[in-house]
């Protein structure tokens, strides 16, 4: 059985190569500020896109995406506005979420674009 971090990888991976094929253009994986990190950033178009990826073996207890809660997305808000700041980048953000449920005979990938608005 594959450990936790090399099952998230995987599911990493996956959510890289269905972005390419929708066109988007990665720019991080795995990007960084402090304890803050977002999983994927991309350009879909114009628009800076941070990716949030869930992956789980079952969804006995919910669709992955039930994960990002409140708090979570408060952490993603953080570190997009960082990422924009360190990159001194004038554009819109997206925040986005991949749930995906691997199981050993199939794999279910959903795309959940503006998964969530920022407040102010």
């Amino acid at each position: 059985m594959q450990n936790n971090l090399d099952f998230g990888k995987r599911g990493e991976d996956l959510a890289v190569n269905y972005l390419i094929d929708k066109g988007y253009q990665i720019l991080e994986r795995n990007w960084r500020s402090g304890h803050k990190e977002i999983d994927i950033i991309a350009l879909d178009g114009n628009t800076l896109v941070a990716v949030e990826v869930k992956t789980r073996q079952s969804n006995t207890y919910g669709e992955p995406d039930i994960a990002v809660d409140v708090m979570k997305q408060k952490m993603l808000i953080w570190a997009a506005e960082a990422y924009v700041r360190y990159k001194n980048l004038d554009v819109e953000i997206r925040f986005d979420i991949i749930s995906i449920v691997m199981t050993n005979t199939e794999i279910h990938l959903e795309h959940l674009e503006d998964a969530f608005i920022p407040t102010i």
